[in-house]
């Protein structure tokens, strides 16, 4: 079977490395460059998603801690294991017992892919392993394992295993128009696929109303925004912003301190950039934990992307992070979609597609 696949970032290149697996002929488009837009723009985690369990998703949680499990024994040169510490304040908004709780079942869902167990640390031990974090109110917290990679050579990674196995990827390829016959418009010329995959995350809903479909899933694009601090970071922490609870991330990365991430509305034609009130929000909420505060001239850098969330509704933080694969006739569509779970998702769309 000959298929087209419009999407460079991870998981498309998953898709095309699953296609090709199960003796298909593969072609992928992207626009821009491989990796070049939401997929490297991640928080450079790999993980199961502590905060979903609150909403109940456990079986994308423990989807996501088997994969994770596998891309950190399977590339370790560009994924490595990373303790993470969840500081307990007077003014957290979770007791202890229920971070407990959390934990003991993030635990679990990992089973034998599991990289640590959490363990409860005295705030001696934590300010020993965090210095520089505030003292005042703190009373502890607890340290579990997730993991962490490089986003963008991780993906190219991927890309050079596409490539092995013979699929041609061209980049500066836009796709104009997909259609259930199982042809793409380029800007010059139409090709025809016993297949195409419409694998363009962000951009994969734009694309099927350009080309005259409507599937009825409808993706919210929320922007998600990170700084990258010019200090080193020992360990990583998930903390709650002081301005409004949200969850976010203090990480070490390459010799800085990742501090993300944000999550505003976007569309996706209008340019993915960390605004100045994305940045002062973040600095503010490391600041409110460290004793060393964080200004805007210690912002080395700052990058943002774009998540391709299904209908998210009012409140943000309680979206899911699921993937929907629809097909009709010839064209096979990805809806939403996590970075962790690439493999998993290219191997459900091209059993799709070989339908």
């Amino acid at each position: 079977m000959k298929v087209g696949v419009v999407g460079g970032g991870i998981n498309g290149l998953a898709t095309a490395w699953a296609l090709l697996g199960a003796g298909h002929e593969v072609e992928l488009f992207e626009r821009d460059r491989l990796m070049g837009a939401t997929s490297s723009a991640s928080s450079k985690l790999l993980h199961g998603g502590l905060r979903y369990l609150e909403h109940g998703e456990l079986r994308l949680v423990r989807e996501s801690l088997r994969e994770r499990a596998w891309w950190l024994r399977t590339v370790p040169e560009l994924a490595r294991p990373l303790l993470l510490a969840v500081p307990l304040y007077r003014s957290a908004s979770r007791p202890r017992w229920k971070l407990k709780a959390g934990l003991w079942l993030y635990d679990r869902l990992a089973g034998k892919a599991g990289i640590g167990a959490h363990r409860w640390r005295s705030t001696a031990a934590l300010t020993a392993l965090m210095p520089g974090l505030a003292e005042d109110g703190l009373r502890g917290g607890y340290t579990f394992y997730d993991g962490q990679m490089d986003d963008y050579r991780l993906g190219l990674w991927v890309a050079d295993r596409v490539r092995e196995l013979g699929g041609r990827l061209h980049e500066h390829a836009p796709v104009r128009r997909v259609s259930e016959r199982g042809t793409l418009v380029l800007s010059d010329t139409e090709r025809a696929y016993d297949r195409v995959v419409n694998v363009a995350g962000p951009w994969a809903e734009r694309l099927g109303t350009n080309s005259g479909i409507e599937d009825g899933i409808h993706l919210d694009p929320v922007r998600g925004s990170h700084i990258l601090l010019d200090r080193p970071q020992e360990a990583g922490l998930l903390l709650e912003a002081p301005q409004d609870g949200r969850p976010f991330f203090v990480l070490p990365y390459q010799g800085r301190t990742l501090v993300g991430t944000t999550e505003v509305r976007q569309s996706p034609d209008t340019p993915v950039v960390c605004s100045p009130e994305e940045r002062d929000y973040l600095l503010a909420a490391y600041s409110h934990y460290f004793r060393d505060d964080a200004g805007r001239e210690d912002v080395a850098e700052t990058f943002a992307g774009i998540r391709p969330l299904i209908g998210s509704g009012p409140d943000m933080n309680r979206v899911s992070r699921e993937y929907r694969i629809t097909r009709r006739g010839r064209l096979i569509t990805v809806y939403g979609g996590k970075w962790t779970t690439a493999r998993r998702l290219g191997r459900e769309a091209a059993r799709i597609a070989a339908r």
